[in-house]
């Protein structure tokens, strides 16, 4: 997590494992994670910190802080369990101060047109089992649609599913 600072939101924090990764440059972490087993595992590595960290409960499509007030918001594996993406979108553009960035992991469809059509087939039983999970989500074009401009990517493949890393800010 280069380069970060000020006040950082993570959507999705699960089990909190990621706190680690921040660098002393962070002032302060909100954590926003709808899962109530993830959010105590978040709670108990967050104690230990020496950056502030606070949990707050949350929906991603109503998020607990007034807007402009991140410098960075960080998704992982998140977006493509939002029920309501572009809602989830404009959300992170409100709370983002402006030149903010978001920062994300996520699955996104693949430009492989039999992985593509294998991931959408598998998607019903996948998002079931899989916490709402939608691996066949074309999240670039979603970013896009709600007005961030993709500043660097990474594109790779994990497990069968393509997954993109990289850096956005709202346009």
């Amino acid at each position: 997590m280069k380069h970060i600072s000020g006040r950082v939101l993570e959507i999705g924090a699960g089990d909190g494992v990621k706190l680690t990764c921040y660098p002393p440059g962070v002032d302060e972490i909100l954590l926003v994670e709808p899962d109530p087993f993830l959010r105590s595992a978040a709670k108990a590595l967050a104690a230990d910190l020496p950056t502030p960290v606070r949990l707050l409960d949350g929906d991603l499509t109503r998020l607990p802080m007034p807007g402009t007030s991140c410098d960075v918001v960080v998704c992982s594996l998140i977006l493509c369990c939002s029920s309501r993406v572009t809602e989830t979108f404009r959300e992170i553009r409100r709370v983002l101060r402006p030149g903010g960035e978001l920062r994300f992991y996520e699955h996104q469809r693949s430009n492989r047109w039999p992985v593509a059509l294998l991931s959408g087939l598998v998607t019903p039983i996948w998002s079931r089992a899989a916490g709402g999970c939608h691996p066949a989500r074309d999240i670039l074009a979603e970013m896009k649609q709600a007005g961030f401009g993709v500043e660097s990517l990474d594109r790779f493949a994990f497990r069968g599913f393509d997954h993109v890393v990289g850096v956005a800010r709202p346009r």
